[in-house]
C-alpha cells in the first residue's frame, strides 16, 4: 500500500537521482512551497539549481474545520525546482508520477493553463494547473521573475498537491481517510489541527493585532534590509505575507487596503531580491552559470531541387498551449504564411492551417519548386548629382556602384518624376523551394504573438513563445527543409500522446503526415474535435434523459476543443440533493472550475449530470469515479458556505461590510455602499421618480452588495449580486427588493444582462456614479492600461443602463449631474465642476468605444455625441441618423449646413446684422431672397432628425443656390454681412441637433 510518508520519499528519492538536493521545509507559515528561500531566492541570478522538498503549506482561507474532503488550511506540498529546465520536464513529472503508483495511461492526465502569480512575491509565471481525472494534483510553472526580477535562466517549479494524488490513488472520499502510514491515517495525525486552526482563522483572530503585527513585521523586514541580511529579511516578509493571508480569512481586507498591502509586500520582495542577488554576485556566483544560450542546432543541406510542385507541411510543437492560444495561433499562420510565401515569389495553392494544444501545423499545396525570377531595377543617385562638369563620376555614382558590385560604365540609367538617376537592373533567378522555406520559416514563426508570451531557453535573446516548443517538423513533398527556429533543427519526428508506449513517430512525408497522426489518434482538425465532441455529449445525455445546451455553452465547448487532441467524452453523475444549491453555483462549478458540459432536461432544469471530455485512450469508469470526487467535494464545498451563509442574517452581512476597507480615505465598503444609497435618492428624485419604485431604491439601497461579505461571495467573486438575490429571496424580502439589489451589480461584463427594472437600474447608477467620483477624487484613475478598480468597465456600465430603455425616466439620465451628485456625498473635499472636468472626457472616450463596438458608424457616433451628457438622447440621435445616413435628403442637408459651417469659419457671428433685403444686389437678389423666404418658412413638423431634415431640404436647397450664385465674401462690407448673416441663420437651425462637421 502506498501511504503519504512512502509517496514523499518516493517522490525525494525520485527527484534525488535526478540530481536535486533534498532540503527541508522552511520554518514558518508559508502559502506555497514557492516562498520558501531555496525557491524563491535561488531562482535568482544565473547559477543552476535542482532542489526537491516536502512544504506545509498554510493557507487560512481554506480553512473549513476539517468538514472539506479537499480543503484543508495546511497543505502537504511537495516542491521541485529545476534551474535551468532540463528539456523534458513534462515526461520527467509524469515519471515521478509513474514511481509513486499512478497509471498514467489509465487516468486522463491533463496540463490545463493556469498563469501564476504572486503579488506578494513580485513573481510569476506561465504553466499549468496538472489534472487527474479532474482534480487539480500539481502546479506546474515556468518562473519567469521572482521580486519583479526578471530570471535568466527561468526556472521550472513542480508543486504536487500530495493529499489530492492520495486521495485519487486509494479512491478515497475525504482526506481524513488517507493513509499516512501503514497504521495511522492523515485524519488521525491533522484532523483536530484542522479543526482548531480554522477556529483560530476564520472565528477568533484579533484583527486589530493582526494588523498591529503586519505593520511590524513590515518595519522589521525594512530594518533588515537595510542591514543588508536577505535571508531574515525575506522571513520577516513571509510573516507579512501569512498575516495578511490570515485577515483575508476573517474578512478583513477591502479593495484598497488589499492594493496597499500587496505593493508594500511587492516593493519588500524586490529589494530582499536585489539584496540576495547582490550578494552571490559578490562571491562571483559560486554555483557556476546556466544563463549561456545554447550554440545553434546544425542542420543537413536541402536535398536535391525538384521539378514539380510539392505539398509544405509545417508542425510546431509545443508544451500544452492555452486554449486560447490554439485558436490564435491558427488565425496567425492562415493570415501571415500566405503573404510570406507570396513575399517569397513562392506560387503555391490552398494553405490549410489546423492546430491542437500541442502542435500548430500548416499545410500548403502545390508548392512551386523554385522561387519564381525577378528582374530588379535599384535606383540610384540623380545624374546631374552623378557625374561632375567634366563628366566625370562623382564620390556619390561611384559608391553606388561599389554596392551593386560593379562599375559605373556598367550602370544604366531610368527616369522618374523628371528626373533621370543612374540604376541598376540585374536578373535575379529564384532559390529552389527548400532553400527559400528555409529563410521563410524562423522570420513566419517570429511574427506568432500571444497575449502573454514566456522564456524558458537560457540568454538574452531567447525565443519567447506562449508554451516551450520541443520540436520542429518541416517537409517540403518526401524532404526536409533544413529550417531551425528557437534552438531547434527542423526534421520528420513527431511527438504522440505521452502515455503511450510509443510517444513519437515520423513522418514519411507532407502528404502522408495529418494521417500518421490521425493513425495515432490524434484529431487535429478542431472543427473534427469539435463534432465529436457534440456528438458524444449530446449522445451521453439523452442516456440519461437530457440534453446539453450547445449554444448556451458554445464558448466552452470551443475551450474544450482546444483542450484535447483525441476526444473522448465521459459521463458523470453527482448527488441528486446538491440540486438544492442555487443553478448559477452549480454551473459556475462545472464551467468555469471544471469545464463539463452541464445536463439539463428540455425544460433547461439542470439534471445531476454532466459530461467531462478527457483526452486519448483511458480507462472511463477510472476517469467518470475521480471526477465525480471532485465535483462531489466542490458541491460539498459550496454546500458549506450557502449553509454558513444562509444562517446570517442579510443585515448582519450589510453591517460586517464595515469591516472591510473600500479605501484608507473613503471609508469602508459599508461608507461605500451608504454613498450609492443616498446618490441612488438624489437620482432618484432627479428623474422625478416616487411611489412605488421609490420605495424598492428607499429599502434596497442600504442592502447592496451585502453577499460581499458572504463566505460564497468570497469564494467565487463571480457570484457576486446572484448570491444576494437567493439570500434576500430566503430572508423574505420584498421579490422587488431583492432584484434591485442583484441588479446593483449589472452589467458585469460586456455583453451582461443590465438592469430590468428602474430601482434596480437608479442604484446600477448610482454605484457606478460613485465608484468613477471616489477614486478620480483620490487621484486612483486609470492610468494606461492600468485599471486595478475596473473604472473603464464600470462606466461601459453606466452608458448602456442609461440607455437601455427600459424606463422613460432614464432618457434624463445627466452624466455631469450624476457626477455632481456623487460628489456632494464623499468623505473627501472635492470640486464638483473639477470632477466634471476630468471625468467627461474618460466616459466620452468609453462612450465612443461602447457605440463603435455596438456597430455604429465612427463618424456617425462622433456627430452625435454632441448630446454626450444624456446618453439616452445619444442613442436615440444615433439610430435616427443610421437610418438617414445615405438618402438624398439627408446628403442635401447634411453638406449644406457643413457647407454653411465652412463659410463661417473666420467669422464672429455675434457681430453679424440681421439679414437685410436692403442689402441685396440686384443681379442676385433673387437667390438671396428665395434664401431668405426658404428660412422663413422652416418649421418642422416633430422634434425628431426625420422631421428636421424633411424641413431643412428646402433651406439647403435654396443656401446651395444661393452659394453657387454669389460671392458670399463680397468686396461691399456691408453686402458681405448680409450675405454671412444668411448663411449664419442657416448653419444655427442645425445647432444642438448633431455635430454635422463630424459626418463623413
Amino acid at each position: 500500500m502506498l501511504t503519504m510518508q512512502a509517496a514523499l520519499l518516493g517522490l525525494a528519492d525520485f527527484w534525488a537521482a535526478r540530481g536535486c538536493a533534498v532540503v527541508q521545509p522552511f520554518n514558518s507559515e508559508v502559502g506555497a512551497g514557492t516562498m520558501n528561500p531555496a525557491t524563491y531566492l535561488r531562482v535568482l541570478g544565473p547559477e543552476p539549481w535542482g532542489v526537491a522538498y516536502v512544504e506545509p503549506s498554510v493557507r487560512p482561507d481554506d480553512s473549513r474545520y476539517g468538514d472539506n474532503p479537499n480543503r484543508l488550511q495546511a497543505h502537504t506540498q511537495f516542491q521541485v525546482i529545476l534551474k535551468p529546465e532540463p528539456g523534458n520536464p513534462q515526461e520527467l513529472y509524469l515519471e515521478s508520477l509513474a514511481a509513486i503508483g499512478i497509471d498514467v495511461a489509465a487516468h486522463d492526465i491533463r496540463f490545463v493553463e493556469d498563469n501564476w502569480e504572486s503579488p506578494a512575491l513580485g513573481a510569476w509565471g506561465l504553466g499549468w494547473e496538472v489534472w487527474l481525472d479532474g482534480q487539480e494534483i500539481t502546479q506546474f510553472t515556468y518562473f519567469q521573475q521572482a521580486g519583479g526580477l526578471v530570471l535568466d535562466p527561468p526556472a521550472t517549479e513542480i508543486t504536487y498537491g500530495m493529499e489530492r494524488i492520495l486521495m485519487a490513488l486509494h479512491a478515497v472520499d475525504h482526506f481524513k481517510d488517507i493513509p499516512y502510514t501503514e497504521t495511522l491515517s492523515y485524519g488521525e495525525l491533522f484532523a483536530q489541527n484542522e479543526f482548531e486552526w480554522s477556529t483560530f482563522y476564520l472565528d477568533v483572530a484579533d484583527v486589530d493585532l493582526l494588523r498591529r503585527q503586519f505593520t511590524d513585521f513590515e518595519a522589521e523586514a525594512r530594518r533588515l534590509v537595510d542591514a543588508k541580511l536577505p535571508i531574515p529579511a525575506h522571513a520577516q516578509l513571509l510573516k507579512c505575507s501569512h498575516t495578511f493571508n490570515v485577515l483575508d480569512s476573517r474578512k478583513a481586507m477591502g479593495t484598497t487596503e488589499r492594493a496597499s498591502a500587496f505593493s508594500q509586500m511587492r516593493s519588500l520582495a524586490h529589494d530582499v531580491a536585489e539584496l540576495w542577488l547582490a550578494s552571490r554576485e559578490e562571491l562571483t556566483f559560486p554555483l557556476g552559470r546556466a544563463d549561456v544560450a545554447d550554440a545553434a542546432p546544425t542542420v543537413a543541406p536541402a536535398a536535391a531541387p525538384t521539378t514539380e510542385p510539392s505539398t509544405l507541411f509545417l508542425e510546431l510543437g509545443v508544451e500544452e498551449l492555452p486554449a486560447a492560444d490554439v485558436s490564435h495561433g491558427i488565425a496567425l499562420l492562415e493570415a501571415e504564411l500566405p503573404k510570406r510565401l507570396e513575399a517569397a515569389r513562392l506560387a503555391h495553392g490552398a494553405v490549410t492551417v489546423i492546430g491542437t494544444p500541442r502542435r500548430l501545423i500548416a499545410t500548403v499545396a502545390d508548392v512551386a519548386p523554385n522561387q519564381e525570377d525577378v528582374d530588379q531595377v535599384v535606383r540610384g543617385p540623380k545624374v546631374s548629382a552623378a557625374f561632375d562638369a567634366e563628366g566625370n563620376p562623382t564620390k556619390a555614382a561611384e559608391g553606388f556602384a561599389r554596392s551593386r558590385g560593379t562599375t559605373v560604365a556598367e550602370l544604366s540609367r531610368v527616369t522618374e518624376d523628371g528626373n533621370e538617376h543612374l540604376a541598376f537592373a540585374s536578373h535575379v533567378a529564384g532559390l529552389p523551394a527548400a532553400e527559400a522555406l528555409a529563410e521563410l520559416v524562423p522570420g513566419l514563426l517570429d511574427s506568432l504573438r500571444f497575449g502573454r508570451n514566456m522564456r524558458w531557453r537560457p540568454g538574452p535573446d531567447a525565443i519567447a513563445f506562449s508554451r516551450p516548443v520541443r520540436w520542429l517538423a518541416v517537409l517540403l513533398g518526401a524532404e526536409v527543409v533544413p529550417a531551425t527556429w528557437a534552438g531547434l533543427a527542423a526534421g520528420r519526428a513527431t511527438r504522440l500522446f505521452r502515455s503511450t508506449g510509443e510517444p513519437t513517430a515520423t513522418y514519411a512525408d507532407a502528404d502522408t503526415a495529418v494521417a500518421t497522426l490521425a493513425a495515432a489518434g490524434i484529431t487535429a482538425d478542431p472543427a473534427q474535435r469539435r463534432s465529436a465532441i457534440v456528438e458524444g455529449a449530446l449522445a451521453l445525455a439523452a442516456s440519461v434523459g437530457g440534453t446539453i445546451d450547445t449554444d448556451r455553452w458554445a464558448r466552452l465547448i470551443d475551450e474544450v476543443v482546444n483542450l484535447v487532441e483525441d476526444p473522448t467524452p465521459v459521463l458523470g453523475s453527482f448527488r441528486e440533493d446538491h440540486l438544492a444549491l442555487p443553478p448559477e453555483v452549480l454551473t459556475s462549478v462545472m464551467t468555469k472550475h471544471q469545464r463539463y458540459l452541464p445536463v439539463s432536461d428540455a425544460e433547461g432544469n439542470l439534471l445531476p449530470h454532466f459530461v467531462t471530455v478527457a483526452n486519448g485512450s483511458i480507462e472511463p469508469e477510472v476517469v467518470r469515479r475521480g471526477n465525480q470526487a471532485v465535483i462531489e467535494a466542490r458541491y460539498a464545498d459550496a454546500a458549506f458556505f450557502v449553509a454558513r451563509d444562509l444562517a446570517t442574517p442579510v443585515q448582519q452581512f450589510a453591517d460586517e461590510l464595515g469591516s472591510l476597507t473600500f479605501d484608507s480615505r473613503l471609508g469602508s465598503v459599508r461608507d461605500r455602499v451608504d454613498r450609492i444609497a443616498a446618490v441612488a435618492l438624489d437620482l432618484a428624485a432627479t428623474l422625478a421618480i416616487d411611489g412605488d419604485a421609490l420605495a424598492v431604491v428607499q429599502q434596497a439601497g442600504p442592502l447592496v452588495k451585502f453577499d460581499l461579505a458572504s463566505s460564497m461571495v468570497i469564494e467565487m467573486s463571480s457570484l457576486a449580486g446572484t448570491m444576494a438575490l437567493h439570500y434576500a429571496r430566503a430572508a423574505d424580502l420584498p421579490e422587488a427588493v431583492a432584484v434591485a439589489i442583484f441588479e446593483d451589480e449589472l452589467p458585469r461584463s460586456s455583453g451582461d444582462l443590465v438592469p430590468s427594472t428602474l430601482p434596480g437600474a437608479v442604484l446600477a447608477l448610482s454605484d457606478r456614479f460613485d465608484l468613477i467620483t471616489a477614486l478620480y477624487a483620490v487621484g486612483a484613475e486609470p492610468t494606461g492600461s492600468a485599471d486595478p478598480y475596473g473604472l473603464r468597465r464600470a462606466a461601459r456600465g453606466l452608458l448602456v443602463i442609461a440607455m437601455s430603455g427600459i424606463d422613460p425616466a432614464l432618457e434624463e439620465v445627466s452624466i455631469s449631474e450624476g457626477i455632481a451628485l456623487a460628489a456632494s456625498h464623499l468623505p473627501v473635499e472635492a470640486s464638483a465642476a473639477d470632477l466634471q472636468a476630468k471625468i467627461g472626457p474618460f466616459v466620452q472616450k468609453r462612450f465612443t468605444q461602447t457605440l463603435a463596438e455596438l456597430g455604429f458608424r465612427h463618424d456617425l457616433v462622433r456627430a452625435s455625441l454632441l448630446h454626450g451628457d444624456h446618453p439616452a438622447r445619444v442613442i436615440a440621435v444615433l439610430r435616427q441618423l443610421t437610418d438617414q445616413v445615405g438618402s438624398p435628403e439627408f446628403s442635401l442637408v447634411a453638406d449644406g449646413l457643413k457647407r454653411a459651417g465652412n463659410l463661417l469659419a473666420k467669422t464672429d457671428r455675434a457681430a453679424l446684422p440681421k439679414p437685410d433685403p436692403a442689402h441685396f444686389e440686384t443681379a442676385s437678389a433673387e437667390v438671396e431672397q428665395g434664401l431668405l423666404d426658404a428660412l422663413a418658412a422652416f418649421s418642422p413638423a416633430g422634434t425628431g432628425l426625420d422631421a428636421f431634415v424633411d424641413a431643412a431640404a428646402p433651406v439647403a436647397t435654396a443656401l446651395n443656390a444661393f452659394v453657387d450664385a454669389v460671392k458670399v465674401n463680397a468686396d461691399d462690407p456691408a453686402v458681405k454681412a448680409n450675405r454671412l448673416a444668411l448663411v449664419a441663420q442657416v448653419h444655427a437651425l442645425g445647432e444642438g441637433i448633431v455635430a454635422w462637421s463630424e459626418i463623413e
